[in-house]
Formats: C-alpha cells, sequence, structure tokens
C-alpha cells in the first residue's frame, strides 16, 4: 500500500465516524470535521456555547462511533480533585486498601461546564491533559488511549464561575463553537428525536487500534518549509499586535502544525496547503490570547485579531 493510500484510508475511516455522529448531530458537519482533526493529534477540545445546543450529545456519539469508553464529570463549586481522579480506600471486607479509579480514567471525557468547579479541582485536569497520566496516592497511573477530554462552558451565565486560567486554556487544542442550528435544520431534529432516541442506535465503525494507527499516520503529513514559515509568522504576528497584551505560546505553533497536518489528511492529502492553516487558525489560536484592556474595552474579540493576523502576512504560494 503506497503512502497515497494510506491517507486516502484514513479520510475515508474519519468519513466513516463523521458519518456516524451526524446521524445524531443535525447540520455540524463543519465542527465535527474539526473534532475529528482534535481527534487524530489526540488533542482536547473545549465547547463554549449556551445549553442545549448539543454538546453532551456529540461527545457521546462519538465515543459511541469509535467504541471507547466515555465517562461525564459534571463540574460543581463542591466537586474535589479526588472525584475526578479516584480515592484510595480501606475495605474492611479484606482488610486492604483499594483503589476507585475516578471517571478521568476513560477514553473520551466529558467536562461539563467546567468553570463552575474551584480553580484547585480544575487543575486536577492539567496532568491528565498534558502528560496522559493522573497522580494518587504518591502513584502514577497511565490514562488509556486514545485520551480526549471536550470541556464546556456556559459563556453567558458567569456568576459562580471560575474562569479558566491561561495554562489551562493553552492546553486545549481548539475552542469551538455549536451555534444555533437553522430553522430547516431545527425542524430536522424534532423529526429525527420524536420517536426514539437516535444516540442509541449508534454503534462503533473503528476500533481503537486503527484510531491509534490514524494518529500515526497523520504525523507523515509533509509540510513545506515555507508552509512551517507561514505558521510561525502567524503565531509571532500574534505577539506584537496592539490588540494583544499576551500572544500565542510555541504550544500554540504546534498545535497549528499538527492540526494542519490532521486536517490535510481528512481531505486525503499527504501534505499541507495554507488553505488548511487558515481554517484552522481561529479555532486554535484564539483562545490562547489575551486581549488588552483598551481591546476589551472597545469589545474586540481574539477572533478579529486572527483575522487582521490572516491579512496581514503574505500567504506562501507556489513559486
Amino acid at each position: 500500500m503506497t503512502q497515497t493510500d494510506n491517507f486516502h484510508r484514513v479520510r475515508d475511516m474519519a468519513r466513516m465516524v463523521q458519518q456516524s455522529v451526524g446521524r445524531v448531530i443535525v447540520g455540524k458537519e463543519a465542527v465535527i470535521d474539526l473534532l475529528m482533526v482534535a481527534l487524530l493529534c489526540e488533542g482536547h477540545v473545549l465547547f463554549e456555547d449556551v445549553p442545549g445546543i448539543g454538546k453532551t450529545t456529540m461527545a457521546k456519539a462519538l465515543a459511541r462511533s469509535l467504541g471507547c469508553s466515555f465517562q461525564r464529570i459534571q463540574f460543581t463549586p463542591d466537586l474535589l480533585p479526588s472525584d475526578v481522579t479516584g480515592i484510595t480506600f480501606y475495605n474492611q471486607k479484606n482488610g486492604e486498601f483499594e483503589f476507585r479509579p475516578g471517571p478521568i480514567l476513560s477514553q473520551i471525557v466529558l467536562a461539563d461546564e467546567i468553570n463552575r468547579a474551584t480553580p484547585r479541582t480544575q487543575s486536577a485536569l492539567l496532568e491528565a491533559m498534558e502528560e496522559r497520566q493522573v497522580s494518587v496516592e504518591r502513584e502514577t497511573l497511565v490514562l488509556p488511549r486514545p485520551f480526549i477530554v471536550v470541556a464546556t462552558q456556559n459563556p453567558v451565565e458567569l456568576e459562580g464561575t471560575f474562569p479558566l486560567p491561561e495554562a489551562q486554556l493553552d492546553r486545549f487544542l481548539m475552542r469551538l463553537r455549536l451555534d444555533y442550528p437553522s430553522k430547516s435544520e431545527e425542524r430536522l431534529i424534532l423529526q429525527r428525536f420524536k420517536e426514539a432516541q437516535p444516540l442509541q442506535d449508534v454503534a462503533p465503525v473503528i476500533d481503537a487500534r486503527q484510531l491509534e494507527q490514524m494518529q500515526v499516520l497523520i504525523r507523515k503529513v509533509h509540510v513545506e518549509p515555507v508552509v512551517e514559515s507561514y505558521i510561525v509568522d502567524l503565531v509571532r504576528a500574534t505577539r506584537t499586535h496592539s490588540g494583544v497584551e499576551l500572544g500565542v505560546s510555541p504550544r500554540g505553533s504546534l498545535a497549528l502544525y499538527r492540526s494542519s497536518q490532521a486536517y490535510a489528511a481528512l481531505q486525503g492529502r499527504n501534505y499541507v496547503i495554507p488553505d488548511d492553516v487558515k481554517r484552522l487558525a481561529r479555532p486554535v489560536l484564539a483562545h490562547r490570547m489575551i486581549a488588552t484592556s483598551q481591546a476589551r474595552l472597545h469589545g474586540r474579540l481574539m477572533d478579529q485579531v486572527i483575522d487582521d493576523v490572516l491579512q496581514t502576512i503574505a500567504v506562501p504560494v507556489e513559486s
């Protein structure tokens, strides 16, 4: 099998997953595409949107399509770090200490309303998200692979919330929004869910082993030196923009590089083009920046800054 055939196989398997999730989620093909990019990069996703849009349903449909273990954590102010990682307790029946694993020891973890938990509990996710392991009672437990955190937060109700620190935001590969469906899409939702729950009919279309093979293959997608320079120029431009107090970190550069490789593979290509980078710049970079007080005063969003940067930096063309 040639390298081109391998990437066509990645595209075809990814489409199977996308179609499986699409049987449940109506009209969000672009978001499902980006979720697949994160999955191929084994990166974490932050959904920032209002309740009832379908964030939980999408995460469940993805887990079922992959045959992966799934756990949902409802973040509340009284949630403790041990409620996330697990606890060691004394079993009086056999007279020994036993470890009861927490929900973080799953392959796909939904962290619902993550900004409602205290910073101490939020930090329990940091080691898991970055190092794919958790430390409990001086022991280190390796998390199952693949491992991805899908977190949600409500941007409207800010009372009683604890905003995520920059260090944790930087660990999310992407920040995505589902947005409200169109009129025709909402009617289709009513028709699809009126008699049964489509989620119950979702079955695995690929397994974890195949997914890991895909994750290895995307790292072999070729990136031309001029495209690498384009990525670096975009990131560096965020650090000098007048509306930005803190620009994108080198972790952000690598995230844009990896996600561009994954997006190219989803198109069946073994090489990255500048349009791949431009398509992913907003979801990958915008949440990694801090606006200046003046920019916040004028309601300037980081998405607009990314648009400015994309218009400023020259796009490489084929010589």
